[in-house]
């Protein structure tokens, strides 16, 4: 990859430019570690928090909120892809906004709970958002950190690096996916330390006979 600034802003356009793919393929369940254990790992860790309040950072077309929505829990959904907020905003759940992680608008509000499912793809705005999350928690809220596990992704060496994606399994409309920034466990562990986050729990979540876990789920609060 090159530069940090331009994989950025790769980011950024693909998801812009790609947003209704993804909604189409979350919608129709096309893509098959969520439909067989993520979805269901995080709508169980969330519910176990029981939050009144819940922030949905990186909500895409907003499918927690509607999940979440029947359980009385009221969610706020931020993102940076307009056209994923639009699709979000038509299918109802939970008040939508366009926002970006290194600046997240003061109004927000106060949460029991901030969750982030697969959608810390980033490197320095996620350094931004873990700095400044705290001031939108409530005293004793917790952050849901989901994402894919690294041994999910080991055809590549174990470091810390960005790398290129592939929506080939479950999306044929989309031949340049946005890159994503590759973080090993520790270095997850480190980051949240570094941004004074003490880890409470983390969790492997596996399909039922699978050689390895489909994701890293990692339950924190502020310091």
């Amino acid at each position: 990859m090159p530069t940090d600034d331009r994989a950025e802003t790769r980011i950024t356009a693909g998801w812009h430019r790609h947003g209704a793919a993804w909604a189409a393929a979350v919608r129709g369940r096309r893509i098959a570690s969520r439909a067989a254990v993520t979805d269901k790992a995080l709508i169980d860790a969330i519910l176990e928090q029981r939050p009144a309040r819940l922030l949905d950072l990186g909500c895409g077309e907003g499918w927690l909120a509607r999940s979440l929505a029947p359980k009385g829990i009221a969610v706020t959904g931020i993102d940076a892809s307009a056209s994923l907020v639009d699709a979000a905003r038509r299918a109802g759940g939970g008040d939508f906004r366009v926002a970006d992680y290194a600046d997240l608008p003061a109004d927000l509000g106060v949460f029991d709970l901030a969750v982030s499912n697969f959608a810390l793809l980033g490197h320095d705005p996620v350094e931004h958002l873990l700095a400044a999350l705290p001031q939108f928690l409530r005293p004793g809220g917790r952050l849901l950190i989901q994402t894919l596990h690294p041994l999910a992704a080991s055809d590549s060496p174990y470091a810390d690096g960005w790398r290129e994606d592939s929506w080939a399994a479950f999306s044929d409309a989309v031949a340049d996916p946005p890159p994503w920034y590759f973080r090993t466990l520790g270095s997850w562990v480190r980051l949240l330390s570094r941004h004074q986050w003490r880890l409470r729990e983390l969790r492997e979540p596996a399909a039922p006979g699978a050689a390895r876990p489909a994701s890293v789920l990692f339950i924190a609060q502020p310091d």
